[in-house]
C-alpha cells in the first residue's frame, strides 16, 4: 500500500464549476449555508449542509438530513452536473487568494499510515463530530470534503507539482470570497507513478484541516472490514500553507478591575500601552485590548520552555500564564466564559466585541507557525483547542471520492 494513490474524482462538469463549489462544511452554521445557497439549486451545501433543504427546526443529525445528503447528491450525479473520471488520476489543486497561494496535490492517501503515525494528527476530535462525519459518509457512499494536509520539505514534489500546472486548468473558478480555485487532471501513467514514488519517499504527512473527517474515513473502513482504505485529501508543501491566528475573549475580568488585571500581568510581562491595534509579531507576544486601550504584552523570557514544542506554542504562553491563574479557566472547550476568533476577522472585531460590552477583554495572539505544528505531531503532542486557523480554505464540490 502506497502513501498516496490517484482516484476516479467526482468532480463538476465542464463549465458547471462556479455552480456547485461551496464553503467546508463546518465553516457555516446552518442558517449561513441556507442564507448562502439561495437561489443556488447546484451549490454543494445541498449535499454538505442538506439541513438547508429541510424545516428549520430540523435537528442537523436527523437521520432525514443524512438521507437527503444522498438525494441531492443523486440528483446531481443524474442531472449531469456532477461527473467521475474513466480512470485514477491525480489532481493538481491551487488555490490562490490577494495575499497567498498554495499549489497541492489531490490523492487519496493510506488510512493505514494513518493509524500508524505516518499521517501525524495534532488535535484531539470529539464524539459527536466524529458520528456526524460517520453518518454522512455513510449516506453517501463517499467523502465529499477533502482533507487538508502538509508534506515536509521535498523540492522534488514541488516542482512536478509546478510543471503539471504550467497549462491551462482544467478546472478555474473564483469562489465567492474571492479566492481562487483551480485543477489540474493528472492522468498520464509516467508522472502518477512519478508522483507516487516522491511520496512514498517522504516521512510524514500532517493533517492541518480535517482531523474529523480523517477519523470518520477510518471508523468506515473499519466496519466495512477494511475496505474503503483510503481518505480524500489535499495534500500541500508546508511552507505555502498558512495558519491565521486564533484569539481568545474574556467574558469577565474574573472579580478584578482593569487596573487589577494590568498589575496582576506585570508580574509576567513587561505592559506597554499602545495607540494602534497590536498585532504580535512574535510568539512571546501578545495584543491585549482592555477598557478601550490596546496593549502590546511581551512574556519574560524565562517563562517560555524552548525546547517544549507544546509549551512555547503562544496559546500554551497565554493559557498557562493567563487564562488558568488569572481567570481560573481549566477547559476553554466547556468554559463559557471563554469565546475565540479566528481567521480573517481581524483585530478590529476583537474591539468590537469588547467595545459592546459582551466581553471584557481581548487577546490577539501570533499565529501557531507549521513548523511548530509539525513538531508537536513528531512528537506525538496534541495541540491546545482552536490552536489553528487554516486559510484560505479548500472548497467542497470540487473533487470527491465514491468509495467503491
Amino acid at each position: 500500500m502506497t502513501l498516496v494513490r490517484p482516484f476516479r474524482a467526482l468532480r463538476p462538469a465542464p463549465g458547471r464549476a462556479a455552480e456547485i463549489l461551496a464553503p467546508p462544511y463546518d465553516v457555516l452554521s446552518s442558517a449561513e449555508a441556507r442564507e448562502r445557497a439561495k437561489g443556488k439549486p447546484w451549490s454543494f451545501l445541498h449535499i454538505s449542509k442538506p439541513e438547508i433543504d429541510l424545516d428549520p427546526t430540523i435537528d442537523p443529525h436527523d437521520q432525514a438530513v443524512y438521507a437527503k445528503a444522498a438525494e441531492n447528491l443523486e440528483r446531481m450525479i443524474a442531472a449531469g452536473l456532477l461527473v467521475r473520471d474513466a480512470k485514477p488520476c491525480y489532481y493538481v489543486y491551487r488555490l490562490s487568494s490577494r495575499e497567498r497561494q498554495q499549489t497541492g496535490l489531490a490523492a487519496v492517501a493510506s488510512l493505514a499510515d494513518y493509524r500508524s503515525n505516518r499521517i501525524r494528527k495534532h488535535e484531539h476530535t470529539t464524539p459527536v463530530k466524529e458520528d456526524d462525519r460517520v453518518r454522512q459518509i455513510e449516506a453517501v457512499n463517499a467523502q465529499t470534503g477533502p482533507v487538508m494536509m502538509g508534506y515536509p520539505a521535498a523540492p522534488a514534489i514541488d516542482a512536478m507539482l509546478a510543471k503539471a500546472s504550467a497549462r491551462a486548468a482544467d478546472v478555474d473558478v473564483t469562489a465567492d470570497d474571492g479566492v481562487r480555485h483551480q485543477l489540474w487532471v493528472v492522468g498520464d501513467g509516467e508522472t502518477i507513478a512519478a508522483l507516487a514514488r516522491a511520496f512514498d519517499a517522504l516521512p510524514a504527512l500532517y493533517i492541518g484541516d480535517g482531523h474529523h473527517r480523517t477519523a470518520a474515513a477510518a471508523r468506515v473502513a473499519q466496519g466495512r472490514g477494511g475496505a474503503a482504505s483510503d481518505f480524500l485529501a489535499v495534500i500541500f508543501p508546508h511552507h505555502q500553507m498558512t495558519i491565521l491566528d486564533y484569539n481568545r475573549l474574556l467574558r469577565d475580568l474574573n472579580g478584578r478591575g482593569p487596573d487589577g488585571l494590568l498589575a496582576e500581568l506585570g508580574a509576567r510581562f513587561s505592559v506597554a500601552a499602545s495607540d494602534e491595534p497590536v498585532r504580535p509579531a512574535a510568539a512571546g507576544e501578545f495584543g491585549m485590548y482592555l477598557a478601550g486601550r490596546w496593549y502590546r504584552l511581551t512574556i519574560r523570557p524565562d517563562l517560555v520552555p524552548e525546547h517544549d514544542p507544546i509549551g512555547r506554542l503562544p496559546i500554551t504562553l497565554l493559557t498557562r500564564n493567563v487564562i488558568e491563574p488569572l481567570f481560573g479557566i481549566a477547559d476553554p472547550r466547556t468554559d463559557q466564559r471563554i469565546d475565540f476568533v479566528g481567521g480573517g476577522r481581524g483585530l478590529r472585531e476583537l474591539e468590537r466585541r469588547v467595545a459592546s460590552g459582551e466581553m471584557a477583554v481581548a487577546f490577539a495572539l501570533y499565529p501557531t507557525q507549521m513548523a511548530d505544528l509539525m513538531a508537536v505531531a513528531d512528537a506525538g503532542g496534541i495541540m491546545p483547542p482552536k490552536s489553528t486557523w487554516f486559510e484560505p480554505k479548500l472548497g467542497d464540490g470540487m473533487v470527491s471520492h465514491v468509495l467503491d
